[in-house]
């Protein structure tokens, strides 16, 4: 669908909501999938920069101060990011901001906006509410890391750290992709609270157990385990896990330096993009690296360390544990993005011809 690129518009979530243009998770998938193809192929290509913050600014405005004490398990994560990528068709930028503070107004812990532009002129075509995109985009790498790596397994159970929109996210996406296999979900957050609440406002497709906990003692029952919270030290031990575990993190420094020295040594270690995981620098495995003097870009293909970005055949049937850390690629969001804005246009298209 061509556009032309002489007018801006503004779409609100609500406003998606209220014509149906929302994606389904099946949709969303599609989007992904395409996305993949065309980043394996060198057609869609992006980058990323994130402007963080200090902590210590944030906590010394009088405002602030008196609750910090609440946070001291928990990352602010207090940033300003932008993905920016390109297709054969269009181009985009999404702007984040994040404060874990966010939450104690009453928002999200991160908003985003996406701005989708015309590919020949790069002049903006339409600016989306991308926090929805951004949560659904996320929770189908559980998607792509169960089809690589649990195909074998005729039942599974996981364990999801976490009770935010990803994790939300999480659970739709393997509901859909994982019928059949996934039996039964433990969610474990800050507080137990949080995770019965979280699993009283869920409800996944098909016959899944959704299940809140306090602590790790169903983790050894899990073939996949996602964390996906803002903890500030790693949410797991190491001999906590079923031996031969996928674990996929989508947050920050959440394991521990023994399971990363086990799996480096004995398994199956990916990123999504190594480049951009090692750039970052704020996730378990580059952090690993960086607190040594090294470089996860440099060290990490010496080692063996592979990427879903790269189109790497990965063997389900290798034994030893698997450990994917995905940063969250911007080419991703893009493909969302597009589809969600040709869904968009032909709802109104829909509701102009029964006017």
């Amino acid at each position: 669908m061509e556009q032309q690129a002489d007018s801006v518009n503004v779409v609100s979530i609500d406003e998606m909501r209220a014509l149906g243009a929302e994606l389904t998770i099946r949709e969303t998938h599609d989007a992904v999938e395409a996305a993949w193809h065309d980043i394996r192929q060198g057609h869609a290509i992006g980058g990323k920069a994130v402007l963080s913050l200090p902590e210590d600014e944030f906590w010394a405005m009088p405002e602030f101060t008196r609750f910090k004490d609440d946070f001291r398990d928990e990352r602010l994560g207090w940033k300003l990011s932008s993905l920016f990528s390109a297709n054969p068709r269009f181009g985009g930028v999404k702007i984040i901001g994040a404060n874990a503070f966010n939450r104690r107004r009453g928002y999200p812990r991160s908003t985003s906006t996406y701005v989708l532009l015309d590919k020949p002129t790069l002049r903006p075509v339409a600016i989306l509410d991308g926090t929805a995109i951004s949560a659904m985009r996320t929770g189908t790498y559980a998607s792509v890391v169960t089809q690589l790596f649990l195909q074998h397994q005729a039942t599974f159970s996981l364990f999801l750290f976490g009770a935010g929109p990803v994790a939300r996210s999480v659970v739709d996406c393997l509901s859909l992709t994982g019928a059949g296999q996934l039996e039964r979900i433990y969610v474990r957050s800050r507080t137990l609270e949080s995770a019965v609440r979280f699993v009283e406002e869920t409800v996944p497709a098909g016959p899944v157990s959704l299940i809140a906990v306090d602590d790790n003692q169903r983790l050894c029952e899990c073939a996949l385990v996602v964390t996906a919270s803002n903890s500030r030290y790693p949410v797991f031990k190491d001999h906590e896990l079923a031996p031969d575990a996928v674990t996929l993190h989508l947050g920050g420094n959440e394991a521990p330096i023994a399971y990363l020295q086990r799996v480096l040594r004995s398994g199956v270690v990916v990123c999504d993009d190594i480049a951009t995981v090692s750039r970052r620098n704020s996730q378990s495995l580059p952090l690993y690296f960086s607190s040594k003097g090294l470089s996860l870009e440099t060290i990490g293909p010496l080692l063996g360390v592979g990427e879903l970005s790269s189109g790497t055949q990965f063997s389900s049937f290798q034994p030893g544990p698997v450990c994917i850390t995905c940063v969250g690629l911007p080419m991703l969001d893009l493909y969302v993005a597009e589809m969600t804005w040709k869904k968009y246009c032909r709802a109104l298209q829909d509701r102009a011809q029964i006017a």
